[in-house]
């Protein structure tokens, strides 16, 4: 399923500035002749959608929290990612799996092995013996205190983003984690840069991966 198109997530705490390139991305693999769906986590779906606004504003244990986090997945990854990746477009991502483990797993302090047994129920493919996961994971790295300043004021806060620094510091030690535990399929964004130059490293980054040479690669 995943071999014929191209997932491609963004990853990163609250206010790295990961959402502010899906656009530019969306653009520039359009111009590739790329058919793009673009999508986000928790969501995705009108069922996934409505669960994220549990998520992300009642207050709930964290193994509720996982539960609700992976069924949305699974309906995402039926009604929108798998079908789409089957037709050979690129999926566009905003959060994905990796999330789960740095929020619900390191930020929450939650079982990684149970999130581990979660990913494989909801992601496993071939008989559970291949797990789906994006090709590319643009990691935006960013210190949580400058991105608690970015975000001050910007927005009323979800339960997440009114969370105070040393959650997010260990959100992102999960993210480190996971990163580099999979070295080949994240993609390190300095995201303390400006924009100009945060989009520099992702267009780099894209096609030293092959992803944006020759039209349709990948």
């Amino acid at each position: 399923m995943s071999d014929q198109g191209l997932f491609l997530t963004l990853e990163g705490i609250d206010g790295a500035g990961k959402s502010s390139h899906l656009d530019a991305l969306e653009a520039l693999f359009k111009a590739q002749g790329r058919t793009v769906v673009r999508t986000r986590e928790p969501g995705g779906t009108p069922l996934a959608e409505t669960l994220r606004g549990l998520v992300l504003e009642k207050p709930m244990d964290p193994l509720t929290e996982s539960l609700l986090v992976f069924a949305a997945r699974r309906d995402h990854i039926a009604q929108v990612i798998g079908p789409a990746l089957a037709r050979g477009d690129v999926v566009l991502c905003d959060r994905f799996t990796d999330a789960t483990f740095a929020y619900q797993g390191a930020g929450r302090g939650f079982d990684n092995a149970v999130l581990s047994t979660l990913e494989q129920w909801v992601q496993g493919q071939a008989g559970g013996t291949k797990l789906l996961q994006p090709r590319i994971t643009l990691w935006f790295d960013l210190a949580p205190e400058i991105a608690a300043q970015r975000l001050a004021g910007a927005r009323v806060p979800d339960k997440f983003e009114a969370q105070p620094v040393e959650f997010f510091r260990r959100v992102a030690q999960g993210y480190a984690d996971r990163a580099s535990a999979d070295a080949q399929r994240f993609v390190r964004i300095d995201a303390s840069q400006t924009r100009d130059q945060v989009w520099l490293q992702i267009e780099s980054a894209l096609r030293a991966r092959g992803v944006l040479a020759g039209g349709r690669a990948g």
